[in-house]
């Protein structure tokens, strides 16, 4: 589980309280968090007390119909939760998330994974391709997580698709505005995962995407639903390939512009 940090000194002009944190969480400049989450009443309070306090920035919990008191957690943390009516899975829930942060105007959204993994401290990591105008995606990638099922997935996804990037299923993400909007879109809509299929549609629009190297955390609690077993390793290989087959990652655009 991650660590808590220590607080901000209180001379420290970056830290907010009351209604001038209000105001700076409702500038559309300032980035938002976007931490999609399912029974994670353990860790989702540390991750949204971590960002708030390091980084001061809003944080959106999509709760994908957790059946513990996740939504609780992420709200006494000082999250806003998103309650979802049905469960979408992991990419389903941060499309409600993107979608809810571009109807509020904001133009550069993180998302993170609510179980412990992804150290908030890296953010900061994270978003700068983005403000150096060298990408539209930013992906933390840390490949020494992946187990043995993992590394045989990245490698047959890396050869049937072209993509030249290490870690394909980080969920540690950074968006701008034209990657947001294309990922917001029904076009994005129909995948089960938020890796290969989200990746293929990127780079459809011509959008660049770039890895940082990042620290991770080993899940503080359960394993990763993908890559649980073999069964379920290869029925994801199996709807991934299906996918990729569809040829979603043809038809390259130039990048799109951000004003």
């Amino acid at each position: 589980m991650p660590r808590m940090l220590p607080a901000r000194e209180k001379g420290d002009p970056t830290l907010t309280t009351g209604r001038a944190r209000t105001r700076r969480w409702l500038n559309p400049t300032t980035p938002i968090a976007l931490i999609p989450a399912h029974n994670e009443e353990a860790t989702v309070g540390i991750i949204v007390a971590q960002v708030r306090e390091l980084w001061n920035y809003p944080v959106v919990v999509i709760d994908d119909c957790s059946s513990d008191a996740t939504a609780q957690a992420a709200r006494n943390a000082g999250a806003t939760v998103l309650p979802l009516t049905l469960q979408l899975g992991a990419w389903g829930a941060i499309q409600t998330g993107l979608r809810y942060a571009l109807r509020q105007g904001y133009r550069t959204a993180i998302t993170l994974d609510a179980d412990g993994q992804h150290e908030p401290q890296d953010i900061g990591t994270l978003l700068q391709p983005l403000i150096d105008g060298q990408a539209e995606v930013t992906i933390g990638a840390f490949p020494e997580r992946a187990s043995r099922a993992r590394r045989i997935a990245w490698s047959y996804f890396r050869w049937l698709t072209g993509l030249q990037l290490e870690d394909i299923t980080s969920g540690f993400r950074a968006y701008n505005h034209a990657a947001m909007i294309v990922l917001a879109s029904y076009e994005a809509s129909l995948l089960d995962y938020q890796d290969v299929g989200v990746l293929l549609i990127l780079r459809r629009k011509g959008l660049r995407t770039v890895e940082v190297p990042v620290a991770m955390q080993p899940r503080a609690l359960g394993a990763s639903r993908v890559f649980r077993s073999w069964w379920v390793v290869g029925k994801y290989m199996l709807q991934t390939s299906l996918l990729c087959l569809a040829r979603v990652g043809h038809n390259h655009r130039p990048p799109a512009t951000d004003d």
